[in-house]
């Protein structure tokens, strides 16, 4: 296909649905995204009655998101700064298809200050938080004083970046060593370096600058307290444009591999009731200090029954499905209808966790170096049966390509608690049942 004429004149792949009795929320939503968040936002605006347009590099043309969206168009060469992150491509294609909304998924623009801002200049939805709560809590620092300003507990540490070496050794000295030293516009696990002393500071100071200045395009960096055997565990949050505000649980996503998680699971197997409200409260006082709209995640660190904020996740996540599975919410609809304007329909009161559920990543992984492997499926299998799920966007003999982040999928499990506390493997060797079960135990 020749690119310059596949930008231009997009594909249209499936007949026009008959209009339903109820109006859609948007006519139609470009997803600025691939893989299986794509797929996810698909199946979403499908069955709200909106029209889809998927937007494709040249290397991913045969990806199912292509293939199952209502039109396609291609913005781009397979290098992602070129396609999924060309802002310029990506609006030309919402104006071209006549779109009036665009749903970044996760990665890429999603929590990118200036998309969101061109995006309402185009007169198009960002279905995402506003252009201010991205700014508000993208920059770490920035979030850490307005974490501070709103009583959220933090770990010790700087609230406004470190101009340098000296300045750092300087806070390391106040703070105590261990410290951890994070750039302030980092994300995704990028950008965090430990260290247990001050000849190890001067030796990675300036390297990990640089670093969140190629990586990030911003130089800066601050120091925590490093906590040496934490939990991480995030708050799910949902908020519309009339200020109602909800936390639908937590999710303990402990278990990680350079600092990239693995698993995620729901509920967290070390909060109780109390200290499940105490973080709660404290994420939805966060998002009340900059009225916050639609989803987001609050992250913390919890030690010895302490909890500490670590960032503010402004967007939909990788493991957002962990929480629809023991909610029964569907966030990627109410991200929808957060966007156009339609007031919040569930309240904290609707709020029952009634299941436990788990995930686990799939990585396209050399089995001995976890590095990094595209190539060819030669043979899929998607498990099945009660309680399971699986988000993916390959398939038998799709290839893989190296383009872009190696995550395939995730396969998600539940069950409900009620059941699970009837098992005797549940109960302690006295007899009594696990009070973590008990939380959540139905009659």
């Amino acid at each position: 296909m020749n690119l310059e004429t596949a930008i231009h004149e997009p594909k249209v792949l499936n007949q026009p649905k008959t209009k339903t009795a109820t109006a859609p929320l948007f006519k139609k939503v470009l997803i600025a995204n691939r893989g299986e968040i794509a797929l996810r936002i698909i199946r979403a605006c499908r069955e709200l009655g909106i029209s889809t347009v998927a937007v494709y590099s040249t290397a991913d043309e045969h990806s199912l998101h292509v293939k199952l969206a209502d039109e396609a168009v291609c913005i781009g060469p397979p290098q992602s700064k070129l396609s999924y992150l060309n802002i310029a491509s990506l609006l030309s294609a919402a104006d071209i298809t006549g779109a009036d909304a665009i749903h970044p998924g996760y990665g890429f623009l999603s929590e990118n200050a200036e998309f969101a801002r061109l995006c309402a200049e185009c007169k198009v939805t960002f279905i995402g938080p506003t252009t201010a709560n991205i700014q508000a809590m993208g920059e770490k620092t920035r979030a850490r004083a307005i974490a501070k300003e709103a009583r959220v507990p933090l770990l010790p540490g700087t609230v406004s970046a470190v101009p340098g070496t000296e300045a750092a050794l300087e806070e390391a000295i106040r703070i105590g060593y261990p410290v951890i030293l994070k750039a302030a516009a980092g994300g995704g696990g990028r950008g965090i370096h430990v260290v247990y002393n001050a000849q190890q500071l001067k030796a990675s100071f300036d390297r990990a600058s640089n670093e969140a200045r190629a990586a990030f395009g911003n130089p800066a960096m601050y120091i925590e307290k490093y906590c040496e055997n934490p939990r991480h565990v995030e708050i799910q949050v949902l908020c519309d444009k009339f200020g109602n505000r909800i936390s639908l649980g937590e999710r303990d996503c402990t278990i990680q591999r350079r600092h990239q998680k693995l698993l995620e699971e729901s509920p967290s197997p070390i909060l109780d009731s109390k200290l499940r409200e105490a973080m709660s409260q404290a994420a939805l006082s966060l998002c009340a200090a900059v009225n916050y709209e639609n989803v987001g995640t609050v992250e913390f660190l919890v030690e010895k029954k302490q909890f500490y904020f670590m960032e503010m996740n402004t967007r939909i996540q990788v493991e957002h499905p962990v929480t629809e599975m023991v909610t029964g919410f569907d966030l990627v609809k109410e991200q929808i209808k957060s966007a156009a304007g339609i007031p919040l329909k569930i309240t904290q009161s609707d709020v029952k966790i009634n299941s436990h559920a788990i995930e686990c990543r799939i990585n396209a992984e050399d089995p001995d170096t976890f590095a990094p492997s595209p190539g060819k499926i030669t043979a899929f299998h998607v498990p099945g049966g009660y309680g399971v799920r699986v988000d993916s966007f390959v398939y038998d003999q799709y290839k893989v390509v190296p383009f872009n982040p190696q995550i395939l999928g995730e396969i998600f499990s539940y069950y409900p608690l009620h059941q699970r506390c009837k098992s005797r493997a549940l109960y302690k060797p006295d007899g009594s049942a696990d009070q973590y079960y008990n939380d959540y135990a139905e009659d």
